[in-house]
Order: structure tokens, then sequence, then C-alpha cells
């Protein structure tokens, strides 16, 4: 059977730069390779034939008897004879992109400093914060101490103790991780020597143990905005652990929790208040006063023949709006309250008002009771 063209394995040009088939060599490979697609045969042996393709193509002299003599160049006497699938080194000509490539494949990002210094980000922190929906309301400038790491001074975060330097592992040339040749694959394994870092410290620091960083608590100055809900997230940026070995610090994230309030209860911006109304006062009409979210209070008309669930509105006397904007309103929720305890006289005045009837003083208990009445009729005709 014809071997297949090695520019077409690669669906290149033959005129294609350098940079085209490496670019077609790192799609093809992300698609076909073995640990994509585990116990397909057909995909393993596509992933040979683009990798026998680019281990020619990405050389300029085997290219050049590859496009001179084809598949012939590496075969029996030929000019390029033992360069091809069954001679090309795989751990060499796959090195350029085996970065790029596994990185993907393994989640693993760029976290390591240039030239495998060893450097790591610190981790991020979390605080938990409880506030009151008085200082939701008004914001609030507070302090808080935070146990955390931060660099080590004495040795300025490298480790090493003052007057001396980390020194570049000798085992992976300060790339923190090392290759090894398995048949047809290159396994990369984190390096022994150094346990990743990329660099040796033969002279720890004294005072964080060749850490680069102390445990240290911190006080921090946090500014909560005016309208934070609950649940609002603040970041500190850079104010997490320091990082290992001179990486830069986490974040410290400071989620807020509004405690529930005694008498209001909030959606978005606006508030609500369920207020309890004599019954004289939801008969006759009356002015009741009401509190605010502000501390002050707000005087409220009730007109005569208020009914438990009637709303009034007070507008701009809710909540601020996280990112500047109108307040939002406060509502107020009227109950009318049944008399209790009622003295003899009182119970005497309600049965005056009882036998001195008159339709219309109760209109929906009167007209319920009218519908009862109808369907009972109904029922016995």
């Amino acid at each position: 059977m014809a071997k297949a063209d090695y520019y077409e394995l690669l669906g290149v040009a033959r005129g294609a730069s350098a940079d085209e088939i490496k670019k077609a060599f790192r799609k093809l490979a992300m698609k076909w390779h073995p640990d994509k697609n585990p116990g397909d045969a057909e995909a393993e042996q596509k992933f040979k034939e683009i990798n026998e393709a680019y281990s020619v193509l990405s050389d300029d002299d085997k290219r050049a008897a590859y496009d001179r003599y084809g598949h012939a160049a590496f075969e029996g006497g030929g000019p390029g004879a033992g360069a091809g699938a069954r001679g090309f080194d795989f751990g060499s000509s796959f090195a350029d992109v085996f970065d790029d490539l596994f990185g993907e494949f393994m989640g693993r990002g760029g976290q390591r400093g240039a030239g495998g210094s060893g450097a790591t980000r610190g981790s991020d922190l979390r605080y938990n914060m409880e506030i009151t929906l008085e200082e939701a309301f008004k914001g609030k400038k507070t302090q808080i101490r935070v146990p955390s790491t931060v660099s080590c001074e004495a040795c300025e975060g490298s480790g090493a103790a003052p007057g001396s330097k980390p020194t570049t592992c000798p085992s992976c040339q300060g790339a923190g991780k090392v290759r090894a040749q398995q048949g047809f694959f290159t396994v990369e394994r984190t390096c022994p020597t150094c346990q990743g870092a990329g660099r040796i410290i033969k002279d720890p620091c004294k005072v964080c143990g060749g850490h680069g960083r102390v445990s240290k608590e911190k006080t921090l100055s946090v500014n909560i905005p005016q309208g934070v809900e609950d649940g609002t997230r603040i970041r500190l940026a850079g104010e997490g652990e320091a990082g290992l070995r001179g990486g830069t610090p986490g974040d410290l994230y400071i989620f807020l929790t509004v405690v529930p309030h005694a008498l209001f209860r909030r959606d978005g911006a606006n508030l609500f208040c369920r207020v309890p109304i004599p019954m004289v006062t939801a008969a006759l009409g009356g002015n009741i006063e009401v509190p605010t979210i502000d501390g002050s209070r707000a005087r409220v008309a009730i007109p005569a023949g208020t009914q438990t669930g009637r709303q009034f509105r007070l507008k701009g006397k809710g909540m601020p709006a996280l990112r500047g904007g109108a307040l939002g309103d406060l509502y107020i929720n009227a109950v009318v309250e049944t008399p209790m305890n009622l003295t003899a006289k009182q119970k005497d005045l309600l049965k005056e008002f009882e036998k001195a009837g008159g339709k219309g003083t109760s209109p929906e208990s009167e007209g319920f009771f009218a519908k009862v009445k109808e369907l009972w009729n109904d029922l016995t005709e």
C-alpha cells in the first residue's frame, strides 16, 4: 500500500512555511492524540502518520530530501535513509511543540515564571463578614485582621540566606520537569531533584526555612460601598498569601452577609415594612409614623376604611443602588389589628355599634356571605 503524501497528511501546501507546518501539526495532533481517543486503533495510526510527516517536514535537510526523492529518500540506501518513520527521533522532533500540546491536554498553564524560576502565585484567601442593613445603606469603612503569609523580609522572598542565591537545578536545567522516552512516547514528570522548583537552595534562609514567606496576621482597611447586597464579594488585589520563591501574591475576597433586619425586608433596592394599624384608625382614617432605614420617621396618611393588605409607597425611602443611581422605595404593608383584652365598657360600645347595623360597613364580609347564601339556595332548590 502506497504511503500517503506528507504534505497531504498535514493538510498544507508544498511551499508552506515552517510555522504553517507546525500549526497544522499541532491541530492534528490535538485531534488524533491517543489520550483523546482511547482504544481507537485508527486514531493511533493516524497520530503515528502525522508525527512521521512532521518529523520530516520540520527538518530542513529531511524536507529537502523528501521534496526531491519522495518516500524513496528514506528507504533502502536512499539519500535520507534512516530518517523516516523507522528512524526519526520522536523526542527531539516533537520537543518544540510538546509543552503547548500536552500542556493543553493536562490543563497546565503558564504558572511558572520565565526561565524556570520556580516562582508560584500565592493562594487566594476568603474572609466572611457580617454587616447590618443600616451599614449596607450607609456604607462602612472598617479594619479586619487576616491570618496570612507574607514575603520573607530577611531573604526578600528568594528563600536563600542573605548573601547567597538559589542555583539552577542541574537535573532539569531550570525547567522544573524532566522527560524520559518510553517507546514511541516521551513522558514528562516533575524533576525529582528540585521538586519542580527549577532551582536549588543550598543555603536556605533561617527565618523562612527556604520557603520565601512567613506566617503573619495582617490588618487591612476595607471600604464597603453603599447598597451592597447579601452575598456581595469584594476583592482586595494582592492581599492574599504571598507567592512561593518570589511569586506574585494571591487576592483576598471578602464575602458579605447582610444580617436579617427586625423591621425591614429587602428586595433589591426596595424595602418592605409590615405595619399594624389600629382598628379605629383603619376605620376612621388618620395618620401614623413609620420608621425609615436612614433612622428618621415618615408620616403616612391612612384613609378611612383601610383594609389589611393595602400597600403605601414612600418614594426614595429604600436602599441606594450599588453603583450609584436613585434610591429605591419603601413599601408599607398595612395590617389592621383586631382589638384584644377589651374592658366591659369597650365591649358594650362594640355591641351598640353592631346593633346600629347599616349596610356597607363591612362590604367584603357582606359580599362573601351573600354569595354563600346564594349557593345554599341553589343547592336546596
